[in-house]
């Protein structure tokens, strides 16, 4: 490796057929369909894919899908099933199993609907030059209805902190040894405070926008309570959202006009959101008008939510899910106590 090139980047092979160094990471992919309608489109994103970086498809689908996956993806691509691991989310242990088996020190993981660029990928592994877990910032392409209605959520997060993306890149050592917990809902939030709690160092690259496909309508209408219920691992924002449909309520009781300015404060937040760290380069304008129905929305789900948690849970699988994730004080702790233990 010379000294212009980024840390965990080597000459190897071409990437993508550009002539861009192989990137030195894992890419990890946990899958689990029921339906393999976008099978083509996954190959054809995982073969030019491999020509970049080593990947791992973590895969637990049903039996036939798995064998019908195995038929499918590209030989240059290492299709893995999913080990136990405890916990009732299905994503960690296909995570947890991926990073067991990584060849590589640096890792990038990946849902099934992310799509990076080679150059992309190259920087996020640079990033972790200077962090133990990086989130990148997805952005939706092509842009239906639904997906402009979610990016209306992505620029209210990113105006007042910053997004949770489908995506990260983290130090397989931080995590390989002990995982992290597969029973919680907010399975993404979870590893990132995991890595903090060992100590680790979090890099929200905001700036670093990779694309996502958007799901289905009808998926989309599915996961509004239940992405609601993330945010009961995160308390102050919880209590935000609450607050959102009696602020509507009490506009419309008692002076309605100050309805406008409730939607014009929203599109300003998000725009401000829109304009940050560059994200005019992916958000086309006019997403952030999108945010007053998101808003109302979640102020909407988050009472849903709440309601669930109180019943035992969101459901999950063939399940139910009671934690969205675990305190960073919690985990700071069980990291103490583990230390202390092998002293």
């Amino acid at each position: 490796m010379t000294a212009a090139e980024p840390a965990g980047v080597r000459d190897r092979r071409p990437a993508h057929g550009t002539g861009s160094p192989r990137i030195e990471a894992e890419y990890i992919l946990p899958l689990r369909w029921a339906d393999d309608g976008g099978l083509a489109e996954l190959v054809g994103y995982l073969r030019g894919l491999s020509a970049a970086i080593d990947v791992t498809v973590v895969d637990g689908s049903a039996p036939e899908r798995f064998s019908a996956h195995a038929a499918a993806i590209p030989a240059g691509v290492r299709h893995l099933p999913v080990q136990p691991w405890p916990g009732r989310n299905g994503k960690v242990a296909g995570v947890v199993t991926g990073l067991r088996a990584a060849r590589h020190e640096r890792v990038v993981i990946a849902d099934d609907d992310v799509r990076y660029r080679a150059d992309e990928l190259a920087r996020l592994v640079a990033l972790l030059d200077d962090a133990d877990v990086v989130a990148p910032q997805n952005h939706f392409d092509p842009l239906p209805w639904h997906a402009r209605w979610d990016t209306g959520r992505i620029l209210v997060n990113r105006a007042l902190g910053h997004d949770f993306p489908g995506t990260l890149a983290v130090r397989r050592s931080l995590l390989v040894e002990h995982g992290y917990d597969g029973d919680v809902l907010f399975e993404n939030l979870e590893l990132m405070r995991t890595v903090r709690a060992a100590g680790g160092r979090h890099l929200a690259a905001d700036d670093l926008f990779v694309r996502r496909r958007p799901p289905t309508a009808r998926h989309f209408v599915s996961q509004r309570v239940r992405q609601a219920y993330d945010s009961l691992a995160q308390p102050a924002r919880l209590v935000a959202e609450l607050l959102i449909l009696p602020a509507v309520l009490l506009a419309v009781l008692r002076r309605p006009s100050t309805l406008t300015a409730l939607a014009a404060g929203a599109v300003a937040l998000a725009e401000a959101g829109r304009r940050r760290a560059g994200g005019v380069r992916v958000f086309p304008a006019g997403s952030a008008l999108w945010a007053p129905a998101w808003l109302l929305e979640r102020g909407i789900c988050a009472w849903a939510a709440l309601a669930l948690r109180v019943r035992g849970g969101v459901r999950y699988s063939d399940g139910r899910l009671a934690r969205a994730g675990t305190p960073l004080r919690v985990l700071r702790g069980e990291h103490r106590n583990r230390a202390r233990a092998t002293a």
